[in-house]
């Protein structure tokens, strides 16, 4: 199968009503680790926002179960992503994300912030990252699948414009940006959680190379140290390095899904409906 087979598959699909086949077949066929990748700085970026990040630092839940907060989400969103909201596993999927953020007063604007990074992180991600840019049939099949997902959480007002959401994505970051301690506490957790999948003594470097990744406004909204302009450079230059790489290998045969791999939470497996905090099911 040639390299660019699902380029060629995808741009003959509509995105707005083939935007779950888009979706699948760029995640789990061209871009699995990029998807993983953008969708973890994605989430990381809401936790500059001190609404958000007060929240989620009064529940605990970062700083007593990091890895289990990262692998709950990472199905719900990955059920989604791989599955499709329409199927029944999707449904169930965001029925039980209805359900976990229904035990919370949380404003719309921060919903509706939330959903706009998880159209347009993994989009800016491959523009510096991808081995190969996004066709526009991706692009905007980010935009109407994460437009439907809103609306089936009951998220007001989102945008009918491309264009529109991502300039409220911008605009928010600028109004709502700063440091807090919550923050701070958030994503220091969420740091260490990254920081525990490599070897101890490599701990250092793994932070450097995440502060690398971070635009100014996160380090500052973190109270994170500046990384040194030689990791700034390194650290983009491996993964521009890495898709050069990856851009000369076989097509990939069959789909690679998040969903069928193993959780450390959930080594036996898990249930969509005993996912979140204990005593939510």
């Amino acid at each position: 199968m040639s390299r660019y087979a699902i380029l060629h598959a995808i741009e003959r699909l509509d995105p707005e009503k083939d935007h779950q086949r888009i979706i699948f077949l760029s995640t789990c066929y061209d871009f699995p680790f990029d998807t993983t990748r953008a969708l973890e700085f994605a989430l990381f970026r809401t936790f500059c926002v001190p609404s958000i990040s007060t929240l989620l630092d009064r529940t605990g839940e970062f700083s007593q179960r990091s890895q289990k907060r990262y692998d709950d989400t990472d199905i719900i969103v990955s059920e989604l992503l791989e599955w499709g909201y329409d199927s029944e596993r999707g449904k169930r999927a965001l029925r039980r994300l209805n359900q976990l953020h229904g035990r919370f007063t949380i404003a719309n604007e921060d919903f509706l912030y939330v959903l706009s990074t998880f159209i347009f992180e993994p989009i800016r991600w491959n523009e510096r990252f991808g081995w190969r840019l996004l066709c526009e049939q991706e692009r905007l099949g980010y935009f109407f699948f994460w437009r439907e997902v809103g609306r089936r959480m009951n998220i007001r007002g989102i945008p009918a414009d491309y264009d529109v959401f991502e300039r409220f994505n911008k605009d928010y970051e600028r109004e709502h940006y700063r440091f807090t301690e919550a923050n701070r506490r958030v994503g220091a957790a969420t740091r260490e959680l990254f920081v525990s999948w490599f070897p101890y003594f490599s701990a250092p470097v793994v932070r450097s190379a995440i502060y690398a990744l971070l635009d100014d406004r996160l380090i500052e909204a973190f109270g994170f140290p500046q990384p040194s302009p030689l990791m700034r450079w390194l650290v983009p230059g491996a993964l521009r390095l890495r898709a050069g790489c990856v851009r000369f290998l076989p097509a990939r045969g069959k789909p690679r899904r998040r969903t069928e791999m193993g959780h450390p939470t959930y080594p036996q497996g898990y249930v969509i409906e005993h996912l979140g905090p204990p005593g939510t099911n």
